[in-house]
Parts: C-alpha cells; structure tokens; sequence
C-alpha cells in the first residue's frame, strides 16, 4: 500500500467499534475478495494491518486490499448468520466455498391429498405435506420409492393425470398400485397404507410389521384370504429389506459424520448420512480455496455454510473440535426446532463410523487427483495436437438438438483443466426461421452467448468447438465475425465418414483440410468428452420442452374451457381425437358447453385443415 492508503487505513481503524460484525475486503475494482466474522471487530480487522503474515493466503490477499468494509451485528450469532449469507452471494476468491451448492433431494408425501401420492423431490420445502430426508443422491430416493411402491401399493402419479382417470393403468396391472383413481380402494383401506408408508420413511419398521400383522389377521378371520396374502408377502419383503442394511441399526438418532482429507493442493470432505441408526450413503464436497489453510479453519468454514443453508440431523460427528462449535449449535438448535449437537469426540459406533467418513474422504480425494491429473495431460496433449503457443485453461463447446424442428434447444457446456464445470452449462430455447435449420440454430446460440460475452458478462474461452464440419464452423465465424470476436479459436468437430468414435474430423477457418487425431490421442479422447457432453445437455433439455408440449393438451389453451368442461369433453367423446371429429352440434350437447364455446373449440381444433 502506498503511503496515503496506509494514512487512510489508520484512520479507519480509530473509528472501529469493539462490538461484534462482520468485514468485508474489497480490492481496487470494488469487488469483495474475503468476508469475516469478528467477535470484536476493531481487534479483529487490525490485526491483518498491524503485523506481517506468514500465511501465504492471508499474505496474498492483503496486498490486493484497496478498502474494508463492516458491518456491526448486535451478537455473534448474527453476526455468524450475516457471514454465510455474504459468502453465499458474492463468492469471495479468498474464502472457502463450497462447490456444490445443489440441495438434496427428498421424498414427498401430499398428506393433504384425499388419496396421497409419494413423489420426488428437490429444491424448496414448500407444499402443504410431509418430506422426508434428506437422501445422498437421487438414486437413494428413486430406489426407496421403489421399495414404497412394491410394499405398499401406493400411488405415483400427479394430480391431473389422477383426476381424470376413468379406468386403471399400467401400474394396477402389475401391481404396484391399488387404483384409488377409479375407487377400487377406499379411502380408509388406502390412509392405512399411506400410514404405514410414512412409519417405514421415518424407520419404524417394527411398528409397520406389527401393523400388517394384525390387518392380515383380521383379513384371514373374516376369510379375505387374498388382502391377507398381500398383507404376508409385504411383511416378508420388509424382513429382506432390513437384512439388507449396511450399519445395523443401534439408535433412532439421525446423525452427519464429517471425515476429512487433503493433499494440500485439494481438500475433501465426505458426508456420510445416518438416518435412523441406517447408513443411507455419503456425498463428497471440495472446498475450493485460496491459498493454503488448515483442517480446522477448512471444516469450520464448511460446516457454517453448509448448514446454516438446510435442516441439520440431530449430531453432527466431526474430526476436530471447531472455532464457532458452541455458536453453530445454538444457531442450527434454533433454527430446526429440535438439539442440535456438533461433537468430535466419539466411541463405539460414532468412532467407527467417523473413521468410515475418512476413509471416504480419502478415496473420494484419490479420485479427484487421478480425475484432474488425467485432465490436464489431455489439455497438454490438446495444445501440441493443435499447435498452440499456452496450454488452454477454458473450453466451450455448442450443439442442437431437434426433432424435425420441432423444440430447437441448444446447449453450451464447459471444461476447464478440473473437468466439467458445469455451474457455467447454459441452454438456448431456439426459434429459427425454418424449421430444422440447424444453422441458423446455431448462429442465433452463438450470438446470443458471445454478446455477453463480449460485454465482459462471461468469461472468454480459449476455444470454441462446435458440433459439425465446415457449415456449422463457417456460421460461426460470420457471427464472431459480426460481433468482432473472430480471432477466437474455433474448431469444428464432425463425426467422420465411418460416423465412428475415433474417426472425428476437426475444421479449422484457417485450414482447407480436416484434421485427424489417432484413436488413442488423449486431445481427441478429450474432444470427444466435450462433444459428447454438449450433445447430452442438448438433447435432454431437447426432451424436456418436447415432453412439456407433448403433456400440454390442445384444450388447455381455449379461452373459457377450464379443467370441469375439459374433462366433460374427453368422457362424453373418448377422448382428444374424439373431440377434434365432433362437429359443433355434438359439442353443445355437453353439459356446460355453449354454441359459441363450441365454436371456439371446434375452429381451435381444426387450424391445419
């Protein structure tokens, strides 16, 4: 800092208060590079000015300090609060963040449904009902729903596929639901099931068998020998699915066990879930970080953003004892509603099993070197095969997808050298002029990106491959073109004449022949990746706006016919084809179907002819 700054910043810290707050760090841009929570803040902040720091980290960044901010919280728990919430929002470079900002998944029950339904779930918890969970991963949940649907027979579908349903479907007939759309159960018989769905989420299985006991003997006395033999083959399937537990359940407690390892360079922390005294799985998370720190500062950071942001289990197991421990249990106590406990000094089961998490954590950072030693040697191996003076740190690569036009998506996915970043993937709901003009997609993709990109909204990368030979890449350099942007690096990837893996032909603008690579290239090995990748985004979110079409009815969108006359129709008629045939006299002997609703609804129906 020059001499002014340094006058500017003694000033400053005379006018410090000894409450506590949080600070924030701003670099000569006005850009927060580092939030911190202080218990006083005037000792707090001046001790980053008033001495040398051996830590390369802190070293590093406070010679990018132009300015500080504070804000004064009335306690420390607000303060601690108003840290996650700043680190969450601005991301500062020099902070430990967490990577993986999704939220997990859970099953939902809508108990406030007549006939409830059991439904996957992720994001906000706001419906009226029950959710359980949290479950490691979306497998965890597709197969507990699994299970529920087998034992219990209870009902999948959404709403509006359940209230218009006139006879049973497919899931009837093969016995995995007992039909209560067309009131082949009643109400009564189905809140049981339900009840004993909800007893086995919350893992009281005891309680669930020894309800089906007694409703199969009651079915076996009044000699209703087939609900009875449903009854004893769920008993049956419930005793395997207990054998099958990893960890056999010693507590009804629900506990996070957090282990811990790093390299120096990567560091990971693994979650392994305990639900019920039930390993369910783990998740792995990599911090990403600044500059060096060590364990205790790392899993502090981790365990105030991450759970201050979501439900916490009733003990949270850790390695080492942390700085705001005592804090964060009072904060996360409050905000659940129930004692939450973060320990680190365990026996038994808890030892044993946090000495599962590390070793979890220790594969999982095995893993994540191997992953990116082998991604920045296909880089080093990209940067030979095409000549180039630096080794490429950011990729981008574009594709379509359509069905004969129809729902044109375009996607954009990126790499860099620690593989797929995917918080950075982007998807284009396309309008081409003409109906499958795969060019004409493509250049309204790349224009749409590469003018944020020009305003400085997206970072720039060193590369842009597009999927296709010499049309796509030549539509591409005329929008580059347009927006000033044509000394981009831009390849095109076409699949060859065998259309094989490995027999890829890359166009360059300033080459008239293709480029081939070896089978066994690692650059080609990597371009594939890429390629493969942005035809996979592409294409689902290609089949997410077909299904949404295809899901939508021709009805929904007459003006005046809502759901009552909608389903009128499709009874009196069998159907949507049997609308679109009905004349106008047919349609207003419905019920509630006037002449000139019928008009509209017969004209709506017959655009095309």
């Amino acid at each position: 800092m020059s001499d002014e700054a340094q006058f500017e910043v003694k000033a400053f810290l005379k006018t410090l208060t000894h409450r506590p707050g949080v600070y924030r760090m701003l670099d000569a841009k006005h850009k927060i590079i580092y939030v911190g929570k202080a218990r006083d803040l005037k000792k707090r902040v001046s001790s980053y000015f008033n001495r040398a720091h051996d830590a390369p980290k802190t070293a590093a960044m406070m010679e990018q300090v132009a300015r500080v901010e504070v804000t004064v919280a009335n306690t420390e728990a607000e303060a601690l609060i108003l840290e996650y919430s700043l680190i969450k929002q601005h991301k500062p470079r020099f902070n430990i963040l967490l990577r993986d900002d999704k939220s997990f998944p859970y099953i939902y029950a809508s108990t406030e449904h007549r006939f409830p339904r059991l439904k996957f779930h992720r994001g906000p918890r706001r419906g009226k009902g029950r959710y359980f969970g949290p479950y490691p991963s979306t497998s965890a949940v597709r197969q507990t729903l699994n299970e529920l649907e087998k034992l219990f027979l209870i009902r999948n579908c959404a709403d509006s596929f359940f209230q218009n349903r006139t006879r049973p479907c497919l899931q009837y007939q093969i016995k995995r639901c007992t039909a209560p759309c067309v009131n082949l159960i009643s109400a009564e018989h189905y809140a049981k099931d339900i009840d004993a769905a909800i007893l086995f989420l919350e893992g009281k299985n005891k309680s669930v068998v020894n309800t089906l006991v007694k409703r199969m003997e009651k079915s076996s006395d009044v000699q209703d020998y087939e609900h009875a033999a449903r009854f004893r083959d769920q008993i049956s399937k419930l005793k395997e699915i207990e054998a099958r537990q990893l960890v056999s359940r010693t507590s009804k407690l629900d506990l996070d066990i957090l282990g811990f390892a790093s390299n120096s360079a990567i560091h990971c922390v693994t979650i392994m879930f305990i639900r019920n005294g039930s390993m369910i799985g783990s998740h792995d998370h990599f911090p990403r970080l600044q500059g060096e720190t060590d364990k205790q500062k790392i899993i502090n950071a981790f365990v105030a953003q991450y759970y201050l942001g979501r439900d916490a289990p009733s003990e949270i197991i850790i390695e080492v004892a942390i700085e705001d421990g005592d804090l964060l249990q009072q904060e996360l106590t409050a905000r659940v509603g129930h004692k939450v406990e973060i320990r680190c000094r365990v026996r038994g089961d808890r030892l044993r099993w946090l000495q599962m998490a590390r070793t979890n954590a220790e594969q999982g950072l095995s893993l994540k070197v191997a992953s990116n030693a082998t991604i920045k040697r296909q880089f080093l191996a990209l940067a030979e095969a095409l000549q180039l003076e630096e080794v490429p740190r950011r990729l981008e690569c574009f594709d379509v997808s359509h069905t004969s036009g129809e729902a044109t998506v375009a996607s954009c996915v990126v790499f860099n050298q620690m593989g797929a970043l995917k918080s950075d993937y982007r998807r284009f709901n396309l309008t081409p002029a003409a109906a499958g003009d795969d060019y004409g997609a493509m250049s309204e993709a790349l224009r749409r990106r590469y003018a944020r990109v020009k305003k400085g909204e997206v970072p720039m990368p060193d590369i842009l491959f597009v999927d296709g030979g010499k049309g796509q890449l030549a539509e591409a350099m005329k929008v580059l073109g347009e927006l000033e942007l044509d000394w981009l690096s831009v390849i095109g990837v076409a699949k060859g004449r065998s259309r094989r893996p490995g027999a890829e032909q890359l166009f360059r603008p300033e080459d008239s022949r293709a480029l081939t690579l070896p089978p066994d290239s690692p650059a080609l090995l990597l371009i594939q990746q890429i390629r493969d990748e942005a035809h996979r985004f592409a294409i689902t979110g290609h089949r997410q706006q077909r299904g949404k079409a295809r899901r939508t009815s021709t009805l929904e969108e007459i003006p005046g016919l809502g759901p009552k006359k909608r389903r009128e129709l499709l009874r009196q008629f069998g159907g949507l084809q049997g609308v679109a045939g009905a004349g106008m006299d047919d349609l207003v002997k419905v019920h509630g179907i006037s002449r000139k609703l019928a008009e509209n609804i017969y004209n709506a129906l017959h655009l095309d002819i």
